[in-house]
């Protein structure tokens, strides 16, 4: 197995989690909070596939998915085009209603461009350095195994939302 396939089944799985996750809730399930300030399972979807999107946009020097996609506008958000969900108030996590359609149309689009680049990344690409704000400097490499993590961190937090939704009933 070499790097890209590794790189591959990581996003792979992420997106198998987020189906199985997303497929079949409705609204009341996706929105669910279980505090007034906990953040939803569409707003971590969301906000985990915003952060792939941004991030892989801009190591490969790409338009995001979320505009050049139209994404943006089918989901309507009321805060402004460039936000990921970083730094978000509760108000702003309560905004993120969405079809759980809308929700995996994003994310496949995004894992598409995703897994096309990495299908295009070779070993010695990977040393690319990518972010220069960081001490050691970031590699191409290193900021995708970040957006893995990121991505699996959020997947999980959903996961048990959505647990604590359907206990509650919703």
């Amino acid at each position: 197995m070499d790097t890209r396939q590794l790189l591959t089944d990581a996003v792979q799985r992420v997106g198998q989690g987020v189906h199985r996750l997303v497929q079949g809730a409705d609204e009341a399930l996706l929105s669910y909070r279980p505090d007034p300030d906990a953040n939803t399972v569409a707003w971590l979807v969301w906000h985990l596939t915003r952060g792939q999107d941004a991030q892989i946009a801009d190591v490969y020097g790409l338009e995001q998915v979320w505009t050049s996609g139209g994404w943006s506008k089918r989901f309507g958000l009321p805060f402004s085009q460039g936000a990921t969900g970083y730094g978000q108030s509760s108000d702003e996590v309560a905004a993120v209603r969405v079809d759980p359609q809308l929700l995996l149309g994003y994310y496949d689009a995004t894992q598409d461009v995703t897994l096309a680049r990495i299908a295009a990344t070779s070993d010695a690409d990977l040393d690319r350095v990518v972010d220069t704000r960081w001490d050691p400097p970031v590699t191409l490499g290193v900021r995708l195994i970040s957006i893995i993590d990121d991505d699996v961190k959020h997947l999980g937090q959903a996961e048990y939302v959505k647990g604590l939704a359907q206990r509650a009933g919703s």
